[in-house]
């Protein structure tokens, strides 16, 4: 049986992520969600390169970016980035899976912190690409289905 956590933030994940023209054009795919987690991949395409042939860092930030808001948003309330700090330790190639895994810290009141970290979907997936710390703010708002 599903708990009502869980069947909100499914519901919340759905809802926004029909809408979420920009991760569809980068070929995001939502791979699960649970109250203040998420999971979001992508494969690394031709035009995802920069001029040193990998992956471009904004758009490794994006996928990060886009698990994060999937996490900060599952609890039913429309919730926006307050900001974010990316590091990154390993370069992104043409063709890689990277998959953003994000993870809430600490929520408090309208405020909240995730961290999100990004792998290649190599054999051992172990790899890690790149850390993000984001921060959110909730408008104070029910998401509605």
């Amino acid at each position: 049986m599903v708990s009502d956590e869980q069947a909100l933030a499914e519901q919340s994940a759905k809802v926004m992520w029909d809408n979420d023209a920009a991760s569809r054009a980068l070929g995001m795919e939502l791979v699960s969600v649970a109250p203040g987690r998420a999971v979001v991949s992508m494969t690394v395409r031709a035009d995802m390169v920069n001029g040193w042939d990998v992956c471009h860092g904004g758009l490794i930030a994006s996928l990060a970016d886009s698990a994060f808001a999937v996490a900060c948003n599952s609890h039913g309330q429309v919730t926006v980035a307050a900001g974010f700090d990316v590091t990154f330790l390993e370069s992104g190639r043409l063709g890689d899976v990277l998959v953003a895994t994000a993870e809430e810290r600490a929520l408090r009141g309208r405020s909240g912190l995730y961290d999100v970290t990004v792998r290649r979907g190599d054999e051992s997936g172990e790899t890690v690409v790149a850390e993000f710390r984001g921060r959110s703010r909730s408008l104070g708002r029910s998401i509605e289905g």
